[in-house]
């Protein structure tokens, strides 16, 4: 594991595997999630690309700070990165949160990203979103971790693995039960910061772009894929049938495959038009 200072004071950890000499692939997880969340992807990618993975700020090793975060920020820190790395560029893989930051790295940073992976995510807010992300970050502070990972539970995890799982995910919870609350609730709040008219800029995105959605997903439903994937040039639009908001562990050897087979043909000249197709 290494370490690295943002332009603000901010100690970033972040760890590299994989082959030698590869093309880099940067991993961005979600609200709460350190750079684990990713391993499952990391292990499969590892023996073709050069993996990065980054524990955003306030989760894992990188420092906690007090305050207010913003993605915008949060964009920059993965930029600090490559360099300290020194990769010109990345693709970029992004989940739930992490995938808004993918975007802005696009749009802030276009020279540094090669592909985009957006999965589980979405380019502006729902109200009823709004208010949830705004209820975890309150009940975070006033209640504790614990209790948000209660209630998180059937937002981020498919009902028949809720249902055969459930003591497991009660003890260990789908969030990292050891991010400080005030961490979790600026994350959370970062979120609702970011600007809603990033979906209008998402015609400037010039990489080769793969959306992809579960069937099952209440928080980011396929209907935000969809929008993903329409107004990004050449993005094609995957969905996995029957997965929930966490598919890179549930239904990893399915997102696994899509990400490596994108990858694999990502120099490829671009099609013209959105494609679409649901994976069994």
């Amino acid at each position: 594991m290494s370490h690295v200072t943002a332009a603000d004071g901010t100690r970033l950890a972040f760890d590299v595997r994989g082959r030698p000499g590869a093309p880099p692939v940067l991993m961005l997880q979600g609200l709460g999630a350190d750079r684990t969340a990713g391993l499952m992807q990391r292990v499969w990618l590892s023996p073709r690309f050069r993996t990065i993975g980054l524990d955003n700020r306030g989760v894992g090793r990188s420092d906690k700070p007090q305050g207010r975060y913003h993605l915008d920020d949060m964009a920059d820190d993965a930029i600090r990165v490559l360099d300290e790395c020194g990769f010109e560029s990345a693709h970029v893989v992004g989940h739930s949160m992490g995938g808004v930051i993918a975007q802005l790295l696009a749009l802030r940073h276009p020279e540094r990203v090669d592909s985009l992976v957006l999965s589980a995510t979405a380019c502006h807010h729902h109200m009823w979103r709004r208010e949830l992300l705004a209820e975890w970050a309150s009940i975070a502070l006033e209640r504790g971790m614990r209790e948000v990972s209660r209630r998180s539970m059937r937002w981020l995890v498919g009902p028949r693995s809720l249902r055969r799982y459930w003591p497991a995910l009660g003890i260990v919870g789908p969030l990292a039960l050891n991010v400080p609350a005030h961490a979790f609730a600026a994350q959370a709040r970062a979120i609702l910061d970011a600007d809603d008219r990033l979906r209008d800029r998402l015609v400037e995105v010039r990489v080769p772009t793969l959306v992809v959605s579960g069937s099952q997903d209440i928080l980011t439903p396929t209907a935000d894929g969809e929008e993903l994937a329409h107004h990004i040039p050449h993005a094609d639009l995957v969905i996995i049938s029957g997965a929930a908001h966490g598919f890179p562990v549930e239904h990893a050897l399915t997102f696994n495959r899509l990400i490596s087979d994108f990858f694999g043909r990502v120099a490829a000249p671009a099609s013209d038009g959105i494609g679409r197709s649901d994976v069994k």
